[in-house]
């Protein structure tokens, strides 16, 4: 028995249960949002703008007037240009594609669905955009991600070689699963570029934007929707963002910025389906953000303080089991999200995904950063250190690390 399969089969004797599969915040996390249940009482049913939170009318579909002058300058936009909705920003993502497929946007001609149309997507990316795109009906296209964001040059070459490409769908800021954020350089590109189609659109995920590991060295998110201003085409970005992973998972408020044109076409349509979302959920993170100490920035710091150490241990677990000269397999060290995106260096992802699986550790499902879970390098896994505890994720990468050399070796022989 060699070294390798000696070590993977000692941690496959534990019994372990750990779960590095999906990113949701942890319990502590959601200990710090523990006010927000009590943020509104029973004689707190009128808002500042004189707004009633238990009647249909409140705010209007479009949201609470607070809630969006607060989510607005979250997105560095006025609150003309928010919209706020329920939990989540997929729902959100959803409605729009949805009735771009039915109507068109307001910089359309005809409805989407009638043209068959493509999407652009970046991988490795986020497996419910594709879930979500193609369960619609697109056909997608994919670019790579690189370290400054989207592959730049192959979005304009499929922008510009047909009406049917409708747009990219990424994560500008921390990007899932590889914690990349896009550049200014990359994202004036995208909001000046050529397409063939006229509404060509960039619908940017920016889920994470908030979410700094380390706040005193951050990332800084693009403004999507003044750039697009800016380069004479107003009403190309639609750029989504949640509270998902800031006060609830289930209980948030999802949101987007746009032009003024844009919210007000999206709000006409969603008055069809729906009188307004839930306005006391609104009032209640209104209220609960703004007394926060240090607001959101404040209660993301707190955030950071418990999510970043498990990600140290991501690296230092597989810095001192691997090595970083990506002999065996290399990763990222962002400084934000929710994620890690790590390569095997051979073709043995799904080996990897299986073995740990066998020795108790769950992990995200090879293949998952891909459309339709085909990776055609075998080789990425996404991993998820939010939930766990620290010394179980520092655990989880240990198998992990095993895992890996054992696959490696095996493949080899």
């Amino acid at each position: 028995m060699t070294a390798a399969r000696e070590q993977y089969e000692a941690f496959k004797a534990l019994g372990l249960k750990l779960n590095m599969q999906r990113g949701q915040p942890s319990d502590q996390d959601f200990d710090l949002s523990t006010g927000l249940l009590n943020a509104v009482g029973p004689h707190d049913t009128l808002t500042r703008s004189g707004q009633d939170i238990r009647n249909y009318s409140a705010g209007g579909v479009a949201g609470l007037p607070e809630a969006r002058e607060l989510f607005g300058a979250l997105m560095n936009v006025s609150a003309e240009q928010t919209l706020v909705w329920n939990n989540a920003s997929l729902e959100l993502q959803g409605h729009v594609l949805t009735w771009a497929l039915l109507k068109g946007l307001p910089s359309s001609t005809s409805s989407w669905a009638t043209q068959n149309p493509q999407m652009i997507v970046t991988t490795p990316g986020y497996d419910r955009h594709f879930l979500l795109l193609q369960t619609l009906g697109f056909e997608l296209l994919t670019v790579d991600m690189q370290p400054d964001g989207p592959d730049v040059e192959a979005i304009e070459r499929l922008a510009q070689s047909s009406e049917r490409v409708k747009g990219v769908l990424f994560v500008p800021t921390y990007s899932n699963p590889g914690g990349e954020s896009i550049s200014a350089a990359k994202a004036e590109r995208l909001a000046a570029m050529k397409a063939a189609a006229r509404d060509f659109t960039l619908f940017a995920d920016d889920a994470y934007r908030v979410h700094h590991l380390y706040p005193e060295n951050r990332d800084v998110a693009v403004n999507f929707v003044d750039l697009c201003a800016a380069a004479g085409n107003p009403d190309r970005a639609f750029v989504f963002s949640s509270t998902s992973k800031v006060t609830f998972a289930g209980a948030g408020l999802g949101f987007l910025a746009s032009s003024a044109a844009n919210v007000k076409a999206l709000g006409g349509w969603l008055n069809a389906q729906s009188i307004g979302p839930n306005k006391v959920e609104q009032w209640r993170h209104v209220r609960f953000l703004e007394e926060y100490p240090g607001g959101v920035e404040g209660l993301m710091a707190r955030h950071a303080e418990i999510i970043a150490p498990k990600f140290a241990a991501v690296d230092e677990v597989l810095s001192a089991e691997l090595g970083r000269g990506g002999e065996l397999a290399s990763w990222g060290t962002p400084k934000g999200g929710y994620f890690i995106s790590l390569d095997t260096t051979l073709p043995v992802a799904k080996r990897v995904v299986e073995l740990a699986a066998a020795a108790g550790v769950s992990l995200t499902p090879a293949g998952a950063t891909y459309p339709g879970g085909h990776d055609p390098k075998n080789s990425n896994i996404r991993l998820a250190p939010t939930r766990p505890p620290a010394d179980e994720v520092r655990q989880a990468m240990q198998v992990v690390a095993a895992c890996i050399r054992l696959a490696s070796e095996d493949h080899q022989k």
